[in-house]
């Protein structure tokens, strides 16, 4: 029987070898976008373009985009598609098969055909795609408070930043979260939302050590939110040999 490798907080930890599954053709569930679109429009706000897939492999995955208001002085992008398929959950989280993912970027950020072909601008949305397509590729789940590493050895997303992989939170960057965490699709199939926050290499391995919540606590501490910052404080930076 093998023995579960666990972080010492106490979570478990999964390894991912490289995906060997042939390309899989996909085609999007128009019934399941629409529902989904009409979510992210009640909760966030109305969507002014969808960043489309021309050829996709496994799941047919679009990205809303709901731009910044007055109120809300970010964008916000939601992948639609994720939940086409259901996630490898372990026994007991049936009810979590299928999610979607979320990330809120600043409202300077830019968004533009000519401004993604700079990894520096384009490292949100290609974590988001990469994120939603991984536990189809692995047969593997993402689920609240989760970590992933960019890259084996660790890798920083782009020039510009050293933040380095991302932890799925619950959605608090909307008006009505614990509405709009969960969308029942049918009866047996709900979709959940979790946001994506970008993390630096010392708080990934901080967050093994001593657990999820004392992690947040750090970050909530030093008034890190929900909105990417590339160049934002490192929280668990060590000084002096300490934390």
């Amino acid at each position: 029987m093998k023995t579960e490798e666990r972080s010492p907080a106490g979570s478990i930890i999964y390894r991912h070898q490289a995906s060997d599954k042939p390309f899989t053709p996909a085609q999007g569930d128009t019934a399941s976008i629409d529902l989904i679109s009409e979510h992210v429009e009640k909760h966030i706000g109305p969507i002014e373009s969808v960043y489309h897939e021309i050829i996709s492999d496994l799941i047919h995955l679009d990205i809303l985009f709901v731009p910044p208001t007055k109120e809300r002085d970010y964008m916000t992008l939601v992948t639609c598609g994720m939940s086409n398929l259901p996630m490898t959950v372990p026994e007991g989280a049936e009810a979590f098969r299928y999610a979607e993912l979320m990330i809120c970027l600043p409202a300077s950020w830019k968004i533009s055909e000519e401004s993604f072909k700079s990894e520096e601008h384009y490292w949100p949305i290609r974590s988001l795609k990469t994120l939603a397509r991984l536990p189809h590729e692995y047969n593997t789940w993402l689920y609240a408070d989760h970590t992933i590493p960019n890259n084996n050895p660790v890798e920083n997303y782009a020039k510009n930043t050293k933040l380095s992989g991302m932890m799925l939170t619950l959605p608090t960057a909307v008006e009505s979260p614990n509405e709009f965490y969960t969308l029942a699709i049918s009866p047996d199939k709900e979709v959940h939302f979790f946001n994506l926050l970008p993390l630096y290499n010392e708080e990934m391995n901080y967050k093994l050590k001593h657990g999820a919540d004392a992690l947040l606590e750090k970050l909530d501490q030093a008034g890190i939110n929900l909105i990417v910052d590339p160049s934002r404080k490192n929280t668990c930076k060590k000084r002096f040999g300490l934390f």
